[in-house]
């Protein structure tokens, strides 16, 4: 009788890749220290063999870890933290651990990405905010990571998004009809991260579009590109409020970023909203501290929906895949 297939080992793979073992030892525990050269050199020939690390064998052979991961950029920002409360909450009463892991840089992304899916330490995979390419959805599907996708969609795997562009046309509508016609807009539309979803090109997008069909411009001198800090928020939110012309209107897009053009208009002792008019987007729980007028975005909701649609993969596999799209709403409150 022949004898079964051996399995291939880290042997296979050093012989097939041309590099040392300890250097296949790294891409696997921490593939973030690893050139992306070499790492795509080793996961190519991970894949091509079907590569099983033991403890990823063993793993699989107690079936479950009870243990979901999130991959997300920016964890400590608050419209973070709010979607984290959510995954958390459910994973927490199903008796599962979240393992956290922050991605600040397109080599964490990419080491994450390729090695997470083999080593076994995970029964389902969360990943917020990020764009992942086709041969890494497909390395998740063929090592059976169950994976949720936010703020990013492919037709493989379970996602969960939101229209970023209704957003911004909900905000131009609502300032609209309040009687306004000059406005202002600042935000990060053009980031220096590479590794994460940017939306606020799109918020921008269909803020304009609504103000443009009704015949009103929003000059250039009056976008203002502001990274997601509040010393770069606050000194456009100066520039905007210096303004001969100053805006009567001013969309922020994300409350963070509102919450600072409201702390300078204050300091100019300008009044909310009979002066300018502000309004945010994401709806975090400081935005109704505040009195803040906002899009709400159901943070908790997605993160709570994703751990869900995790958890239910999990225990069948053979689950149809879901895409679903969460709608926006606006919140008035004080401040516009």
């Amino acid at each position: 009788m022949a004898n079964p297939k051996k399995s291939p080992t880290i042997y296979d793979v050093a012989k097939l890749s041309g590099v040392s073992i300890s250097t296949i030892s790294r891409v696997l525990n921490a593939p973030d220290k690893v050139n992306p050269e070499t790492r795509q050199l080793v996961m190519s020939a991970i894949d091509k063999l079907g590569f099983i690390p033991k403890a990823e064998a063993r793993a699989r052979a107690l079936k479950y870890t009870n243990r979901v991961g999130v991959i997300t950029p920016f964890f400590t920002a608050p419209s973070f933290v709010q979607r984290l409360r959510g995954v958390a909450a459910t994973l927490s009463r199903a008796n599962y651990e979240l393992v956290i892991y922050p991605v600040d840089s397109v080599e964490h992304l990419q080491g994450y990405i390729s090695s997470i899916p083999i080593m076994g330490n995970l029964d389902g995979l969360i990943i917020m905010s990020l764009a992942i390419e086709n041969r890494d959805v497909q390395r998740l599907i063929a090592n059976g990571m169950q994976t949720v996708l936010i703020e990013f969609s492919h037709d493989e795997l379970n996602s969960i998004v939101i229209n970023d562009e209704q957003g911004g046309r909900l905000v131009a509508e609502y300032l609209i009809k309040k009687g306004h016609t000059s406005f202002g807009f600042l935000g990060d539309i053009e980031p220096p991260e590479r590794y994460a979803i940017h939306p606020v090109k799109s918020r921008l997008m269909g803020f304009i579009s609504v103000l443009e069909d009704a015949g009103i411009a929003l000059p250039k001198k009056n976008i203002k590109q502001a990274f997601y800090s509040h010393e770069n928020s606050r000194q456009a939110a100066y520039d905007l409020l210096t303004m001969s012309n100053r805006p009567s209107a001013i969309f922020a897009a994300s409350d963070i970023q509102a919450l600072s053009v409201m702390k300078v208009a204050r300091q100019l002792s300008l009044k909310i909203p009979d002066d300018v008019a502000i309004i945010g987007f994401d709806d975090i729980d400081m935005a109704d501290y505040v009195d803040l007028t906002t899009i709400r975005q159901h943070l908790d909701e997605s993160g709570r929906l994703s751990a869900e649609m995790v958890l239910t993969r999990i225990g069948d596999t053979g689950r149809t895949l879901q895409h679903i799209s969460l709608p926006l709403a606006l919140v008035e409150r004080a401040t516009a």
